[in-house]
């Protein structure tokens, strides 16, 4: 495609809970743009854990009755999920459901649990009770009562699934947001260097404000925060990320964990897996992983980031 054939548009779109924002250079834009929100709704009613009618939710409703096959890539982030869950001291779990319907937090009808309703709903978040069967693409969840939940997961999925596409219909470039899961596709139409400046938000601040500016091509940055959704209840205030180990809002000394890699679900495992554990924990895991860096904000807003956050983070279209 001649560069002098393309021009840039960009659609504003809210589904998942979120706004989201698509921004992309291509000959037929417009087609483009409608071709992602296809897959945008395709994906809602595949992984959402909120519509009743969902792939997910079909599995949800046989928990404890019998096995349902499921659409292959539903299939393939489920045994992803629970690979991640199942893992060592792993705060992600995508059985957590029980607990985040029932705490409800970013929704209108959100409560504060008591200790004992928790303490109920804990034996049905036991992501050993999953049970995959490769060769039929089945779930079962042992349970009646168990949920599963791909919140964790499902956005960092879905924005690679659009890079994809993107990078398969010769985009000259593009910038993909969904609700501050952000990935990048192609150099920047603003810089000669080609680098998107993507601001790290300031917890403290508007969602405008931001404490740093990272430059990036070809990557995706995840955050998890504890400012975007909570209920206060008096003086207490709960935020949303529930820890699985507790059925509580997890304790943290940060605010926010943003990871930068070249596969936004690799971000999605890794903050949610870390978001909870003490700040020296959590750099040390992230030294230990290849490919991905991080960015930790304190309670106290103050920045670090592992070493291989450079000025020139990531490169060419592989």
């Amino acid at each position: 495609m001649g560069e002098g054939f393309f021009r840039e548009e960009t659609r504003v779109i809210h589904r998942m809970g979120t706004t989201i924002t698509l921004q992309v250079a291509h000959n037929d834009p417009m087609w483009l743009l409608s071709e992602l929100e296809r897959l945008l709704h395709e994906y809602e009613t595949r992984f959402s854990a909120n519509d009743p009618h969902s792939e997910l939710m079909a599995v949800n409703h046989a928990a404890g009755q019998h096995p349902v096959v499921v659409d292959p890539e539903l299939y393939e982030l489920i045994k992803i999920g629970k690979y991640h869950s199942c893992a060592a001291d792993s705060h992600l779990n995508i059985a957590i459901g029980p607990l985040v319907q029932r705490w409800r937090i970013g929704f209108t009808d959100a409560k504060v649990l008591t200790p004992s309703e928790v303490t109920a709903l804990l034996p049905l978040t036991d992501p050993q009770q999953i049970r995959l069967n490769e060769q039929e693409q089945s779930v079962f969840l042992e349970k009646q009562g168990m949920l599963l939940d791909l919140g964790s997961l499902a956005k960092g999925y879905i924005a690679d699934k659009l890079r994809m596409y993107c990078h398969q219909n010769h985009a000259v470039y593009a910038l993909i947001n969904l609700g501050g899961n952000i990935v990048t596709y192609g150099v920047s139409p603003k810089h000669q260097d080609g680098f998107w400046r993507i601001g790290i938000r300031d917890p403290q601040g508007t969602r405008q404000q931001s404490l740093e500016i990272i430059k990036v091509k070809n990557a995706s940055l995840v955050t998890s925060g504890i400012y975007e959704r909570y209920l206060q209840q008096g003086a207490s205030v709960y935020h949303h990320i529930i820890d699985p180990k507790t059925g509580f809002p997890t304790k943290s000394d940060l605010a926010s964990l943003t990871i930068v890699s070249k596969s936004s679900l690799e971000g999605e495992i890794w903050t949610t897996r870390l978001f909870g554990k003490p700040i020296v924990q959590v750099v040390d895991q992230l030294k230990a992983q290849t490919g991905i860096e991080g960015i930790l904000v304190t309670r106290e807003n103050r920045v670090c980031h592992t070493s291989g956050i450079k000025e020139n983070y990531f490169g060419k279209e592989e």
